[in-house]
């Protein structure tokens, strides 16, 4: 995983991060996880963010036919992994540029059944510019909550660069294990930091 997957999963998370600042209704059911990743992630509560991904609808876009093939033991711990590098990675940047925050706007949820999706404007004021980036997020009803699968930055999905850059191309390579093992090479990179 390289400098790539990290700017990758920061705009990711900042993407996921930044909407819920707008103050969401309160009975917006697929806003509230949102909002709660956020508050989540600026007081360094990460694990507690981390609950609120469909980290299981991530592993199978990113894995595609593999994450049927793999064991329920590769599965848990290719969930552990990610989750682990992306709080490493993104989640600290992600609360340093909460400092540059100056305002959200965003569009009420498109539900379709168990997915919805959240068009959102954010506004990022540095002291040289304003920057203005839109930001269109997946979520997926799991059981009775809604859970932040993905972003699209830029007209780019996380997760399919993610899939297209990295984990296909290793999956493609040596499998499940040299997948894994890449992964748990990067995130002790990550937590020596």
């Amino acid at each position: 995983m390289n400098a790539r997957f990290r700017t990758v999963t920061f705009l990711a998370a900042m993407a996921f991060a930044v909407p819920a600042l707008a103050g969401a209704p309160k009975d917006d059911a697929v806003a509230k996880p949102v909002k709660t990743v956020v508050q989540s992630v600026r007081y360094e509560r990460d694990a507690a963010a981390l609950k609120l991904f469909g980290s299981e609808e991530q592993g199978k876009f990113l894995l595609g036919d593999a994450w049927t093939k793999g064991t329920d033991a590769q599965r848990k711990e290719f969930i552990e992994l990610f989750q682990g590098l992306f709080a490493g990675i993104a989640f600290p940047r992600v609360r340093e540029n909460f400092k540059n925050l100056d305002s959200i706007t965003y569009e009420p949820a498109d539900v379709k059944g168990n997915e919805a999706t959240v068009a959102s404007t954010i506004f990022i004021k540095h002291p040289l510019k304003t920057q203005e980036m839109k930001l269109k997020y997946r979520l997926v009803k799991d059981a009775a909550a809604w859970k932040v699968v993905d972003v699209t930055v830029l007209g780019s999905s996380m997760l399919q660069d993610i899939r297209d850059s990295q984990v296909q191309p290793l999956l493609n390579q040596g499998g499940w294990d040299l997948l894994l093992t890449r992964m748990r090479t990067e995130l002790a990179k990550v937590q020596k930091k």
